[in-house]
């Protein structure tokens, strides 16, 4: 008696990359990146949540998260990206740029200098003592600056490489 093939219905491809020609798909890189991509995502959050008293940041962790966007490009094409991010990438450069300029501008409307760090102190009943400063939404703007001219290089000059 020979076993039948169970059909889990799930796919060991990235979704997006069946656009792809067959003869430039790679199994062992489609599933390869399937089970790192959202894996590096999560470490370049990590990075930019830990860059004021250890080495990352907005630009390191943006730099991390833009791989795991070449790694998917570099397996499924732009279909794969596309699928990944639908949104343009005009909309995360604009939104970091607002951010990190706004936070330097909100310094200067409460009588600082542009650009001067505040920490805001609350108490959570739950977690206790948290503070959030002004340097972590400047990271988060550059951060979402380098993801966007990543998708942006990506999607213009990668473009032209699929013709």
């Amino acid at each position: 008696m020979t076993e039948q093939p169970v059909d889990s219905g799930a796919s060991p491809r990235l979704p997006g990359a069946e656009r792809l020609d067959p003869v430039r798909r790679s199994v062992v890189l489609e599933t390869a990146v399937r089970l790192v991509f959202h894996t590096v995502l999560v470490f370049s959050l990590y990075l930019l949540l830990a860059g004021h008293n250890q080495p990352g940041g907005g630009f390191v962790g943006g730099l991390v998260a833009g791989l795991a966007f070449v790694l998917r490009y570099l397996a499924g094409g732009r279909s794969a990206l596309r699928e990944a991010v639908p949104v343009d990438p005009g909309v995360p450069l604009g939104l970091g740029l607002v951010l990190a300029a706004g936070t330097g501008c909100v310094a200067l409307v409460v009588g600082g200098d542009f650009l001067e760090s505040g920490v805001l102190s609350l108490d959570v009943p739950v977690l206790g003592l948290v503070k959030a400063t002004s340097a972590l939404a400047f990271d988060t703007g550059v951060y979402f600056v380098v993801v966007g001219l990543v998708l942006g290089v990506l999607r213009t000059l990668g473009a032209e490489a699929e013709r």
